[in-house]
């Protein structure tokens, strides 16, 4: 007796959809990545130590006000500050680990997310993020805190942008490029829930609601990233999100 034709089930488009939407690269770890050095017994992983240690040093520094700072000041002035500190970000937060990936670990910065990669994904992904945040964004705006908090960083649109282009383009880098991948091919997944430490960190003395958020969103960009291979579109949707809260919380000025 012959059994009957199992009809063939087309998988279903959505399910297909996002099991597409979540299958990131593949980050393989080269014989660079694989160095150890002997400390005391223990086998450290060379380059992903480094980066953990550079991205620590850059943001006491950027706290501490040390080294970068007054050479800012001294070279700009000090009728800007926030401006000033926006430079001073660049250079901690983006040249400094540049430099060291690029002198120091002699690597490719595509590497560590300086690259479109997968853009498609990544437009898509940080479009609908930004659909719910922006109502979100909004409510938070209204709150005391917030535009208590905010209020100070009142300038024009032009300036907030290029103020938060200057200063979350390279942090996106320095935390969720530099650290996050070198640690990804070291510790695997776990990287993108230890960089979430530092980062909320850097939020100590913003409004408390604010501060607790950081990790879930921090979480979110890092996934973005290790979805996309690119920092890029956490940066964007960083720039975004905060240019948004400055101008509805803050207000504009001039």
């Amino acid at each position: 007796m012959t059994a009957a034709p199992v009809a063939s089930v087309a998988p279903n488009p959505i399910r297909r959809l996002l099991a597409a939407a979540v299958r990131g690269p593949d980050y393989a770890a080269d014989a660079g990545d694989l160095v150890d050095v002997r400390v005391a017994g223990l086998a450290i992983p060379l380059r992903a130590t480094v980066a953990l240690f550079v991205a620590t040093a850059a943001i006491v520094l950027d706290e501490t006000r040390r080294l970068v700072a007054p050479a800012v000041d001294a070279a700009l002035g000090t009728a800007d500050p926030a401006t000033n500190l926006a430079f001073e970000r660049a250079i901690l937060f983006g040249a400094l680990p540049f430099v060291v990936l690029a002198a120091g670990f002699r690597d490719a910065p595509t590497r560590y997310g300086l690259t479109l990669g997968a853009w498609r994904w990544g437009a898509g992904l940080l479009l609908a993020g930004l659909v719910i945040m922006t109502p979100i964004i909004a409510w938070l705006s209204t709150l005391p805190e917030f535009s208590g908090y905010y209020q100070g960083a009142a300038a024009p649109i032009g300036t907030v942008l290029l103020r938060n282009v200057m200063e979350l383009g390279p942090a996106e880098f320095l935390l969720r490029g530099f650290l996050m991948f070198a640690l990804l091919r070291r510790i695997g997944p776990l990287a993108i829930v230890v960089v979430q430490v530092p980062f909320v960190l850097t939020h100590v003395g913003k409004p408390e609601i604010e501060l607790w958020s950081t990790f879930f969103g921090g979480s979110v960009f890092a996934w973005l990233d290790w979805r996309t291979g690119s920092v890029l579109w956490s940066a964007l949707g960083h720039v975004y999100i905060l240019s948004l809260m400055v101008v509805l919380a803050g207000g504009l000025a001039g």
